[in-house]
């Protein structure tokens, strides 16, 4: 039995390095990979990586190998890209080479490359297509949308009112007024803040954003095909995504039973719609599997990402409360306390504006952007890519530049005002990614942001229940998403 254990070991053993040569042989005899530091078999370059802060580590390397260099996560190459100039390259000048989805297969596994995030190739072209004009149809960048935030905001306002100067935790409060903006598209309802099924999901989306970062899910990545076998934490991270798909095909049924093709209420209609059009192409891609994780995809990242900036962005006015009353003195200065702000009031607001930008740059929320692939075989500076290799656009490099930003370690608004205190654009502010592949609710996002923040701060003042100076803003994992650590505080009434 112990030769029999012994025999079956050295055999997997064999076998994992025989693969790995294999691959790392086809790698460099297909492409001419960038150089990086030399991988382990299974476990690739995972000893030279801090995996409590990736992105940081990705950072040091790229000063010993350049700008463009591989690293192995396991088995797979992975090429990053470190800084403005090499980032802008690949995803605008190269852009249709580098519009590939790069593997995380924790997600992927569940949604097998349907819907808007993890999809490729045409039905990526199809559906983003579809889903850009169907959100612009329902006000995406429009004055209709501007008015229902705006009517969240208030809805919000008087949420946060109910705390009555207590302290208490903001995670769910201020995910739940971007997760009923993006509700109205998708599905043309809306929740109370206190709806048991509300809270449930907020708590689904809350649960998955802290354990994508988790060493779970990392093992996961790394290793999917054992990790699958293998009982955990990344059990429950599929099951909670499986629950938001599941949620978003009961509102597909629903609707299914009131569908009126001529009278489109919402971005479920239109796709079921289209489904119905399509239905004697066996080829199409519009099929109730991409409407739910299409529906599912937007749900989340217009919710969570939105949520946590406003989060982060609190409790940064907190740490810094200078800042919070330069914010309070521009809002009664320029809009009052009584007039609800609105996008016409943004070109008025430059140091408002300019905090706004600062806590987007200075939390780097997706700080390694979500994976790319090249589609083909890519020449890219001196080196040769072979079709299918990860790529990792390293936006913090970008948005931590120390060249374009001094002291991009401080958080300071002035990044983003000249000399004469008027707002100052850039080319490094890349929060949303840049190209083709860039956050399809960006312009949603962005009004979100504005119009939730400056209400919020119209009619309160936040307190901290510390000392600023013992406020912690380390963000509690470093991986794929950046979040803030728990917090509470206080908001009196203005």
């Amino acid at each position: 039995m112990e030769l029999l254990g012994l025999t079956t070991l050295a055999l997997v053993v064999f076998v994992t390095c025989f693969s790995f040569l294999s691959m790392w042989t086809k790698m460099h005899t297909v492409g001419r990979l960038p150089p990086g530091p030399t991988p382990l078999p299974i476990i690739g370059n995972i000893l030279q990586l801090n995996l409590k802060d990736i992105p940081a580590s990705l950072s040091k390397l790229a000063k010993e190998y350049g700008p463009v260099y591989t690293v192995y996560f396991g088995s797979w190459p992975t090429v990053v890209l470190h800084g403005y100039d090499v980032v802008k390259e690949a995803l605008l000048n190269q852009g249709d080479e580098f519009l590939g989805r790069g593997p995380l297969p924790i997600v992927e596994d569940s949604q097998k490359g349907h819907g808007l995030i993890f999809s490729g190739g045409e039905r990526w072209k199809l559906l983003r297509r579809f889903s850009l004009t169907t959100l612009k149809n329902f006000g995406m960048g429009k004055r209709s949308l501007e008015e229902r935030v705006q009517e969240e905001a208030q809805c919000l306002v008087e949420e946060l009112r109910k705390t009555e100067a207590q302290p208490f935790d903001p995670t769910f409060i201020l995910a739940c007024a971007p997760c009923n903006v993006i509700c109205s598209i998708l599905f043309n309802e809306r929740f109370q803040y206190n709806d048991k099924i509300f809270l449930n999901l907020m708590d689904l989306l809350n649960k998955n954003f802290h354990e994508v970062n988790s060493i779970w899910c990392q093992m996961y990545n790394l290793w999917p095909t054992f990790m699958k076998h293998i009982p955990g934490k990344h059990k429950d991270f599929s099951k909670r995504l499986d629950d938001v798909k599941n949620f978003i095909l009961e509102k597909v049924k629903e609707h299914q039973e009131s569908l009126d093709p001529t009278n489109p209420r919402d971005y479920i209609d239109c796709f079921l719609s289209k489904i119905e059009e399509e239905k004697h192409n066996r080829k199409s891609d519009f099929d109730l599997e991409n409407l739910a994780i299409c529906g599912s995809n937007l749900f989340t990242a217009g919710t969570e990402t939105t949520g946590t900036t406003l989060r982060f962005g609190l409790l940064l006015l907190l740490k810094h409360q200078e800042v919070q009353a330069k914010v309070h003195e521009e809002l009664d200065r320029v809009i009052g306390r009584h007039q609800p702000p609105s996008m016409k009031d943004k070109m008025k607001l430059p140091y408002t504006d300019a905090v706004l930008h600062e806590i987007q740059r200075y939390i780097t929320l997706l700080p390694s952007s979500l994976p790319h692939a090249v589609v083909q075989d890519t020449k890219f500076r001196h080196y040769v890519i072979p079709k299918g290799t990860a790529v990792f656009p390293l936006l913090s490099s970008v948005l931590l530049d120390q060249k374009e930003f001094p002291n991009p370690e401080k958080f300071d608004p002035g990044h983003f005002l000249d000399k004469n205190g008027s707002f100052k654009k850039t080319d490094y502010f890349v929060p949303f990614s840049l190209g083709k592949r860039s956050c399809i609710g960006e312009s949603l996002a962005r009004m979100e942001l504005f119009l939730f923040f400056t209400t919020i701060l119209q009619k309160f003042s936040l307190k901290t229940l510390v000392d600023p100076r013992d406020l912690d803003i380390k963000p509690v994992a470093t991986g794929i998403i950046n979040l803030p650590p728990p917090y509470k505080l206080c908001l009196v009434p203005r």
